[in-house]
């Protein structure tokens, strides 16, 4: 064992020892780009086929599209994909401290990604049962996997303080918006033209790609990836399973009441996971504000912090309907053919992505741009911009819905615009949140505070699903000029408030 790891930090190769690299970094980004990019094609496939899948054969599907799905109203589909997209982004915690506490990151991102292959497998099985089954271990398995991977790729590089760090975070983003780009297109060509289920296969084999190719680079990696960093005593995973098992036989005694009453719906599942995806952030970050360890300058700062994340839950909320407001419209509302040439609406899907990819160098030589002449906005002021933005996006979006109401087709060009603006919003606020996040973080919670960002997407989501349950239209007008009202207010709250918030950013800018 002592030889391979040796061997294996011998093979992964820097530019100052002249080895063989990656575009001038060690060769175990490779490995880690291809796992996210496989892990994003599964997921991003996931997102492109569920909704449709969900609603097909039903009242609400389009007509004349393929049957085969599970006939639910758009309302309970869209809270269905809401929870799954909170789900995600909650469980990134618990997989962080997973990796941190008792397997370490290797085996927990080998162990993510097996479980998201069997995801995608029990998904391409016909039937309810196998359906919601297969999604909670897709979600499961994409929480596990999130953390865990890119604590990986920081630990290829020497320290935060080594200069390819940053370049390095940078190719590896660039394979998550390569997944995005092709999962649509592969996977939702195949699901939405021959079959739902062999759609999901699809995605099953790519992630099944992304799992042997890490198994086979992990020599490539840093042998720490291996290592448990604070593993549990046994009195502590002793204590861990008993109170998991004993909220597991609460649930079990309280849904099997529920369910002999003959009082259970989706309602029932649906509700208590978005109260306890949006009450997690709360009570987290309440526990870190209140925490009397922190000193002054560390309270002040998460005081600020809270401004920011609140935003991202608003943004988010409004963002990630791109899977199901926007792809429905896409598919009953849209025209399907450019010169001629038909495609799948999940394609539409993709677009995010590919803006990403054209969008984002741009966005990094402005901000450095107007940094060169002492005009780069703060972080505040990004924030701002971000939250128009998301909002201008659904106000373009009424336009085609009102164009459509008496059923004819919108042009491409529009949902083509709309996810331009949204992108647009996540340059300004996606990694200019992640970098405040880790620039404000209380030195005592340096290694979760990334996790409680990532619960603002959960909270977000969250929202959309009590919203929908409730009986909110996310398909009508009101509601959407609702929510773009409310991202706009935000973001002018925000810039009116600028010097309150930075004043309590202390020296972070």
């Amino acid at each position: 064992m002592a030889s391979s790891l040796t061997k294996g930090t011998a093979e992964q190769g820097t530019p100052a020892s002249g080895g063989k690299t990656f575009f001038g970094h060690p060769r175990g980004l490779a490995t880690l780009f291809m796992t996210e990019m496989w892990e994003r094609f599964s997921f991003y496939g996931m997102r492109a086929l569920l909704v449709l899948y969900l609603i097909s054969g039903g009242p609400d599907a389009k007509t004349g599209g393929q049957g085969g799905g599970l006939a639910m109203s758009l309302a309970t589909a869209s809270a269905i994909y809401s929870v799954y997209m909170a789900t995600v982004y909650l469980l990134a915690m618990p997989g962080g401290w997973i990796g941190d506490r008792v397997w370490g990151p290797r085996k927990t991102v080998a162990i993510a990604a097996s479980v998201i292959v069997c995801g995608h497998l029990v998904l391409a099985i016909p039937g309810a049962p196998t359906f919601f089954l297969g999604m909670v271990l897709v979600a499961v398995g994409s929480g596990l996997l999130k953390a865990n991977i890119s604590t990986m790729v920081g630990q290829l590089y020497d320290g935060p303080q080594d200069p390819r760090r940053d370049s390095g975070f940078s190719i590896f983003y660039i394979g998550i918006n390569v997944g995005g780009v092709a999962a649509p297109i592969a996977v939702g060509t195949v699901g939405q033209t021959v079959n739902w289920h062999l759609g999901f296969a699809v995605a099953a084999l790519g992630m099944a790609l992304g799992l042997i190719q890490f198994l086979i680079g992990t020599r490539h990696l840093n042998p720490i990836s291996s290592q448990v960093p604070t593993p549990l005593e046994r009195e502590e995973r002793n204590a861990w399973l008993r109170k998991g098992l004993i909220w597991v036989a609460v649930a079990a005694v309280f849904y099997t009441v529920v369910a002999t009453a003959g009082l259970f719906t989706i309602n029932w599942a649906l509700i208590p996971i978005a109260l306890i995806g949006l009450f997690t952030p709360i009570a987290v970050l309440f526990r870190i504000k209140r925490d009397k360890e922190l000193t002054a300058l560390e309270q002040t700062k998460m005081s600020g912090y809270i401004w920011f994340f609140v935003a991202a839950a608003v943004f988010f909320m409004i963002f990630d309907q791109a899977g199901s407001t926007l792809n429905v419209f896409a598919d009953k509302n849209t025209a399907s053919k450019v010169l001629g040439l038909g495609f799948p609406s999940s394609w539409f899907q993709s677009v995010n992505s590919a803006w990403v990819m054209v969008l984002a160098p741009f966005f990094a030589w402005m901000w450095m741009a107007l940094n060169r002449r002492g005009k780069e906005p703060t972080t505040t002021v990004k924030f701002a911009m971000a939250m128009v933005l998301i909002g201008a996006s659904y106000v373009i979006f009424i336009v085609p819905m009102l164009m459509t109401q008496d059923g004819s087709k919108a042009s491409p060009m529009w949902l083509l615009t709309v996810y331009m603006v949204q992108t647009m919003g996540e340059m300004c606020l996606s990694p200019v949140g992640l970098s405040v996040t880790t620039k404000l973080a209380p030195q005592k919670y340096a290694s979760q505070m990334l996790g409680v960002w990532f619960l603002a997407v959960t909270a977000g989501d969250c929202v959309v699903t009590l919203a929908v349950t409730a009986g909110a239209d996310l398909t009508g007008v009101a509601v959407i000029a609702v929510e773009a009202a409310l991202a706009a207010l935000a973001g002018v709250a925000i810039y009116l408030n600028r010097k309150k918030v930075s004043a309590l950013l202390g020296d972070v800018r």
